[in-house]
C-alpha cells in the first residue's frame, strides 16, 4: 500500500502542469519560473491550405465518382441491361432447304437427300490428337486431312459448338460409329443435307453442282457460315440466292460459360425457290443419243419465246462427284482429259463458225446496197498476190447469185462482196446481229466469241487489216470466232422477225428481247427461203422430209492452218462440223444448231445428227401440237411457201369455228 501512495503521491511531469494551468500557468512552489511567449505558441499551429486541399480532394473524388454512377446507371442503364440479356441469349441460324429443280414437265433434276457427319465439341474432347486419329481410322479418311480440316475450321466456330470433320457418312458406318461413340466423348453424329442429281451427266452443264463455301465466299456474303452449300457452277451458281432460301433463327438460352441451356424457335427457315425448267428431258435424252459420243454440242430452241428445250455437251461428268466431295483421282481424270469433259461446249467453246457464217453476211450485203441478182463468176478461188484463195470447191462454182451462193455454199461470192462491201461495214452489222458479246443466258462464264475489225488487229497484233483477212471474214475463217448458242440466236432471229431472244432456262422467265438485228423483214424472208432451198437441193440435204417444212445451212470449219500431206489427220487435225436448221409442223417450230467437234464434213458429219433430234421431236406429237391460236397474235415461224401458205389459213379457220374465235 506504502508504494502504491508514493506513486500516488508523485509531482506530475513540468511539461504537464505547464499546460494544464494555461497560458499563464503558476508554477508550483520550488519549480523555477518559466515565460511562454505568445509568438511561439502559434508558429506550431498546422497550415490551414493543407486541410483545404484535402477536404476538396475529397470533394472532387465524391462528386465524380457520383456523377459517374449516375451517368452509368441512368443514362446508360438500359444499354448494359440489353447487352445482359443478350449474353443470356444468343441466336442461331437454322439452314434452310435448298430448292429443287425440276424439267419443264416436273421431273426431279436436283434433289435433297439426307446425310450423315461426324463433327466434335473441343470443350468436351479429353484427348484431341487421339480422338482425330480415331475419327481418321472410322472413316478412312487420311490423318492430316482431318487434322486440316480442324485448323481451317476451329477459329470459326466456338469451342462448345460442333466442328464438322467429316460429311457424307454411310449409313452402315454410321451404325458402327454410334456404338462406340461413349468411350469418345465430344464426338457426335450429325444429320446433314447433301444435294443429288438423279440425272447425272445428262444435266451436269446445265445444273452445276454445289459444295461447301470456302473462305473467299465467307467473307464475301455474311450470311453464309462454315459448311453451308453454295452453287460453284451452272444453274446452282447463278441462281443461287434463289435457290438457298433464307435461314430460321434459333434463340439459345446459356449459362455463364456459354453453354445451352435450352432454345426457342424464332424464326422458321424457309425453303428455297423451286425451279421449273424449259428443259425437256426427253428430247435431252434424244439430243446426247443423236450425238453417239462425238465431241460436240446440240441446241433446241423455241424462236418465237427464245426458250431452250434443249441443250446438249459431250463428252459430260456426273455432277455427283462433286456434290458428295470429289476425290483426287476423279479430279485429275476429269482434268486430264484430253476432251475437256468440264467444259460447256454451248457457251464457252469458240469456233470458226464456217459456211453457218455465211447467213449473217447475206443479211449484211442485202442492207448494203448488194443486189441478190448481182452475179459473180466461180472458178475455184481468187488470186490474192501469188497465192490462190480456193473455194471449197476447186473446179468452181460457176456464175453464182446471192441465193445460190448461199445453196452451194460458195466461198467466191463471198470473197467478191465482202471486198466490196468491207470490213467496215461488216465488222458493226455483225456486232449488232448479236456475235462478238454474250447472248445473257443464265450460266456462268459465256463467252463472248470474237467479230475482228481494223482497230482490234491492229490492238492485237500491231499490225494492218488486209484483204486476205476480209476474205477469211467473210466466210466464217480467220479471226472470227462464235459460240454455238450465238448461232442458235441468230437463226432465231430469222423467223421471228429480227429479234435477239434471250436464251430462257427457266420457263416462267419471260421473252426477252436484247436486240435486233438490223435488217428488213424482206431480207430475212429471203435468207429463210434460202435455207429452205438449201435442205431441198444443196448442202443441207441430209434434214430434208417429206412431214414438214425445213431449212438449213452447214458449215465445215478449218481447225488448223497447216496440214501435213500423206497420213492420215488425227482427231485434233480434222475439221468441226457445223449445222443450222429450222424446223416447222403444225404451227411449231423448231431451231436445232449441232456442232460436232472435229467431225470433219458439216453435211456428213453434223446433219445426220440434227436429223435425229428432229426425227424425236416430229415422230412425237406431244411436240407438234398447233398452239392455241389468238385474234391478235401474228404467226411466228418461216415464211411458207404459197400452197403450205394457204393449207395453214385453212386450218386455222377451221380452229376459230371450232373454237367460235373472232378473226
Amino acid at each position: 500500500m506504502t508504494t502504491d501512495k508514493k506513486k500516488t503521491d508523485a509531482p506530475a511531469p513540468a511539461w504537464k502542469r505547464l499546460f494544464a494551468k494555461g497560458e499563464k500557468g503558476e508554477p508550483e512552489k520550488g519549480e523555477p519560473k518559466i515565460r511562454i511567449r505568445k509568438e511561439t505558441t502559434e508558429r506550431y499551429q498546422p497550415p490551414k491550405w493543407g486541410l483545404w486541399m484535402l477536404q476538396g480532394f475529397v470533394l472532387v473524388f465524391f462528386c465524380t465518382f457520383v456523377s459517374r454512377f449516375w451517368f452509368l446507371q441512368m443514362h446508360l442503364g438500359a444499354d448494359f441491361a440489353r447487352q445482359a440479356q443478350e449474353n443470356h441469349w444468343r441466336q442461331e441460324r437454322i439452314s434452310a432447304p435448298r430448292g429443287r429443280i425440276f424439267d419443264v414437265k416436273g421431273r426431279v433434276l436436283a434433289d435433297n437427300r439426307t446425310a450423315y457427319g461426324l463433327s466434335l465439341v473441343r470443350d468436351d474432347i479429353k484427348d484431341l490428337p487421339a480422338t482425330l486419329a480415331q475419327v481418321s481410322q472410322w472413316t478412312g479418311v487420311p490423318l492430316e486431312q482431318v487434322q486440316e480440316r480442324y485448323r481451317q475450321s476451329k477459329n470459326k466456330v466456338k469451342s462448345f459448338e460442333p466442328l464438322l470433320l467429316v460429311t457424307d457418312l454411310d449409313y452402315s458406318l454410321v451404325v458402327r460409329i454410334e456404338s462406340e461413340l461413349y468411350a469418345w466423348p465430344g464426338l457426335e453424329v450429325v444429320v446433314l443435307t447433301k444435294r443429288s442429281y438423279p440425272e447425272q451427266n445428262l444435266f451436269a452443264h446445265i445444273l452445276g453442282y454445289v459444295a461447301e463455301a470456302n473462305e473467299a465466299e465467307l467473307a464475301k456474303d455474311p450470311e453464309l457460315a462454315m459448311g453451308d452449300l453454295v452453287g460453284k457452277s451452272g444453274i446452282e451458281y447463278t441462281l443461287d440466292k434463289r435457290l438457298r432460301g433464307r435461314k430460321g433463327l434459333y434463340d439459345i438460352e446459356v449459362d455463364a460459360s456459354g453453354h445451352m441451356l435450352g432454345q426457342v424457335l424464332k424464326e422458321e427457315p424457309q425453303h428455297g425457290e423451286e425451279l421449273r425448267l424449259s428443259i425437256d428431258r426427253d428430247i435431252q435424252q434424244a439430243c446426247l443419243n443423236a450425238l453417239s459420243g462425238e465431241a460436240g454440242s446440240v441446241i433446241v430452241m423455241e424462236p418465237d419465246t427464245g426458250k431452250l428445250r434443249a441443250i446438249v455437251t459431250t463428252p459430260s461428268y456426273d455432277n455427283n462427284l462433286f456434290a458428295a466431295g470429289i476425290s483426287q483421282r476423279d479430279w485429275d481424270a476429269l482434268r486430264n482429259n484430253p476432251r475437256f469433259p468440264l467444259q460447256n461446249r454451248v457457251i464457252q467453246s469458240t469456233y470458226p463458225p464456217g459456211s453457218v457464217w455465211k447467213l449473217m453476211m447475206a443479211a449484211c450485203f442485202l442492207e448494203n446496197g448488194v443486189s441478190p441478182h448481182d452475179p459473180v463468176v466461180c472458178s475455184g478461188g481468187i488470186r490474192l498476190g501469188k497465192n490462190v484463195i480456193h473455194c471449197w470447191k476447186r473446179s468452181g462454182h460457176g456464175g453464182q447469185d446471192m441465193l445460190h451462193s448461199i445453196v452451194n455454199s460458195c466461198d467466191v461470192y463471198y470473197y467478191r462482196m465482202a471486198e466490196r462491201v468491207g470490213i467496215d461495214v461488216i465488222a458493226p452489222f455483225a456486232k449488232a446481229c448479236g456475235f462478238g458479246r454474250p447472248t445473257g443466258i443464265d450460266l456462268p462464264h459465256e463467252k463472248s466469241g470474237l467479230m475482228p475489225s481494223r482497230e482490234w488487229k491492229s490492238r492485237r497484233f500491231k499490225r494492218g487489216w488486209g484483204r486476205g483477212d476480209t476474205y477469211n471474214a467473210s466466210i466464217g475463217q480467220g479471226y472470227v470466232l462464235a459460240t454455238p448458242l450465238q448461232i442458235a440466236v441468230y437463226v432465231s432471229a430469222l423467223l421471228n422477225g429480227g429479234d435477239l431472244l434471250k436464251p430462257l432456262l427457266v420457263d416462267t422467265e419471260p421473252r426477252t428481247v436484247t436486240g435486233r438485228v438490223p435488217a428488213k423483214r424482206s431480207t430475212l424472208e429471203f435468207i429463210v427461203n434460202a435455207m429452205r432451198r438449201t435442205v431441198n437441193g444443196g448442202t443441207a440435204k441430209s434434214v430434208r422430209r417429206s412431214d414438214a417444212d425445213m431449212g438449213g445451212k452447214t458449215g465445215t470449219a478449218q481447225a488448223v492452218r497447216l496440214r501435213s500431206r500423206g497420213r492420215a489427220l488425227s482427231w485434233k487435225e480434222r475439221d468441226h462440223a457445223w449445222i443450222a436448221t429450222w424446223g416447222h409442223k403444225n404451227d411449231k417450230t423448231y431451231v436445232v444448231v449441232v456442232m460436232v467437234e472435229h467431225g470433219g464434213g458439216g453435211g456428213k458429219v453434223a446433219g445426220p445428227v440434227a436429223r435425229k433430234v428432229y426425227d424425236y421431236l416430229f415422230r412425237n406429237p406431244e411436240y407438234t401440237v398447233a398452239a392455241k391460236p389468238q385474234p391478235d397474235t401474228p404467226f411466228v415461224g418461216p415464211p411458207l411457201p404459197p400452197a403450205m401458205e394457204r393449207a395453214r389459213q385453212r386450218e386455222q379457220e377451221k380452229v376459230r369455228h371450232r373454237h367460235q374465235l373472232p378473226r
